[in-house]
């Protein structure tokens, strides 16, 4: 399980990474909430969840799991949300004032070398 779980957060960081390389807005903005699906997933793995304990210690309870790993994934997740928010209107401004979407300003045929 673990190596699939591995496996997972491998392919998502490698596919951000390479949607996040790409020359167009939408793709970056892909690829950085797939990287950030792969924090979170790698943040809530490292936790060692446990199944019916409590997350709080008490005297009746057996065991406990750390709440912390949870915490974590839920306050990236707002974050997350904040940030492909912010890169979306970005987006939208870049491509209202440049009138392409290209992440460099400039359109597929002009020279890229220049």
């Amino acid at each position: 399980m673990e190596m699939l779980i591995a496996l997972v957060i491998g392919v998502l960081t490698a596919g951000g990474v390479f949607l996040a390389l790409r020359g167009q807005t939408f793709p970056v903005v892909l690829g950085l909430t797939l990287m950030s699906y792969a924090v979170n997933l790698f943040l809530f793995v490292m936790g060692r969840l446990a199944i019916g304990v409590p997350p709080v210690i008490s005297a009746a309870a057996e065991g406990y799991t750390d709440p912390l790993p949870q915490a974590l994934v839920l306050t990236a997740i707002v974050i997350s949300f904040g940030m492909t928010a912010f890169a979306i209107v970005l987006a939208l401004k870049a491509r209202a004032e440049l009138g392409n979407d290209h992440v460099d300003g400039r359109h597929h045929n002009e020279d890229r070398h220049a």
